[in-house]
């Protein structure tokens, strides 16, 4: 089976990657000429894990080719996935012009019936665009040529990607034809056979599932944060909170973790285009909204901590240390990531910046340049800091040597945005400590 994705980002790279894995000839379009060519040689633009490996396996095999040309391929595939970006625009809805100039290209070239996939994160009524878009130019060279569009939105956790495609917990697919769905079932066949879940639907309950999906998964957070700010108040804690509601089996225990907020390219984008896909049907989110405020106030609780534990005085001329910058483990993307709104805070106090993370200093670097002093390591960056803020709960974070860390600080500080330290080791160690939720 011969396919196509165009999008060589992280939704694109990943699905044509594990597609070619299970065997389909998979090409990978991109206009970034500069991307190809580093892709034909097997470097990847993006860190995930496991996915270099794939990468050159796949090219290796003559499963996995990239251009920069869609037209010169659309005669060789059944189907093409669109998996170009799609930003949020400045009123908060999702940009679409990428989608729609894929589209355009499908319908200037199109000779054969294909079925034509949305990958990426668009709003309910966008498949109707996208075959609107490919009609009109086949109109325009007065052809008629027979062609499917569908929905497949991605499930992928950044970290975790690559595993989450090839076993997925279910597979969502929208169409409104019994020859896509042919289609798509055959492409789909390995993952049938390994009992995992492929579920049809139509084409506006599929775009809407990828969108509730995420926004559910963000009100989960937000309302823990909101709950452990609560809890600071009245003496729980939060942790405690989060075991007793857990063990309710209709609540369950996934997304329950407090901490200094969601970022990622998931999340603030798809919240965000939900509440302005229902404004624009006369109708208004509520929750959402307040799930979108408590985020935002929640990314510069660490700021309040630090200011409350040097009791309101000027932070100028304090130097600060900051483990983590991705917005999650396993990453290096910092789209949205509470590490770039904490910088800023530091910055504008008149604080100087250490940071260190396993893997996001360059995407730090290529965003804010020399703002802050990048360290070797997690404990080069806490040489004589005023107060070290945990960001990112990275594994190589969790069991420190707290007695090296208190005699290269200046003052035993520590600020736990993600509620990974224990409370009486640093205690005993001499450490002031602060999490949320507690």
């Amino acid at each position: 089976m011969n396919i196509a994705i165009v999008g060589t980002g992280y939704v694109g790279l990943v699905s044509g990657t594990c597609f070619a894995d299970t065997g389909v000839n998979v090409t990978c379009v991109d206009v970034d000429a500069n991307k190809i060519e580093r892709l034909k040689q097997g470097e990847v633009p993006i860190y995930e894990p496991g996915l270099d490996e794939l990468v050159k396996k796949n090219v290796a095999a003559g499963r996995l080719k990239f251009t920069t040309d869609l037209a010169s391929i659309l005669d060789d595939v059944e189907i093409v996935f669109s998996a170009v970006g799609t930003p949020p625009d400045e009123d908060g809805s999702a940009d679409l012009k990428y989608v729609l100039q894929v589209a355009r290209t499908i319908g200037q070239n199109l000779n054969h019936y294909v079925v034509v996939v949305t990958k990426s994160t668009v709003p309910v009524g966008t498949a109707q665009k996208v075959y609107h878009a490919i009609n009109e130019e086949l109109q325009k060279r007065g052809v008629k040529v027979e062609f499917d569009v569908a929905s497949n939105p991605e499930f992928l956790k950044e970290g975790s990607a690559v595993k989450d495609f090839m076993s997925p917990d279910r597979v969502v697919v929208g169409v409104e034809s019994e020859h896509a769905k042919k289609v798509l079932s055959r492409l789909y066949k390995p993952f049938m056979m390994n009992n995992f879940r492929v579920i049809f639907m139509d084409i506006p309950s599929a775009e809407m599932t990828k969108y509730a999906a995420n926004s559910m998964l963000a009100t989960r957070i937000s309302f823990m944060n909101d709950i452990a700010n609560l809890c600071e108040r009245v003496g729980a804690d939060v942790n405690m909170v989060r075991a007793g509601i857990g063990s309710d089996t209709r609540i369950g225990r996934k997304f329950l973790y407090a901490g200094c907020g969601y970022g990622g390219s998931c999340f603030p984008k798809d919240v965000k285009a939900l509440i302005k896909t229902a404004d624009q049907n006369g109708y208004s989110m509520e929750v959402l909204k307040a799930v979108e405020r408590v985020n935002e106030k929640q990314k510069s609780v660490l700021f309040e901590k630090l200011q409350k534990a040097y009791h309101g005085e000027s932070l100028k001329g304090k130097t600060i240390a900051m483990w983590g910058l991705s917005f999650k483990p396993e990453t290096d993307d910092m789209r949205e990531s509470t590490a770039l709104v904490m910088i800023k805070m530091l910055l504008d106090a008149g604080c100087t910046v250490r940071v260190y993370d396993p893997v996001a200093m360059d995407e730090c670097k290529r965003r804010i340049g020399d703002a802050v002093i990048y360290c070797r390591d997690m404990y080069d960056a806490v040489l004589d800091a005023d107060a070290m803020l945990l960001l990112t709960e990275w594994k190589e974070f969790r069991l420190p040597t707290w007695k090296v860390i208190k005699k290269a600080m200046k003052h035993p500080l520590v600020i736990d945005g993600r509620n990974i330290f224990d409370i009486e080791e640093l205690e005993e160690n001499g450490f002031e400590y602060h999490c949320i939720g507690k």
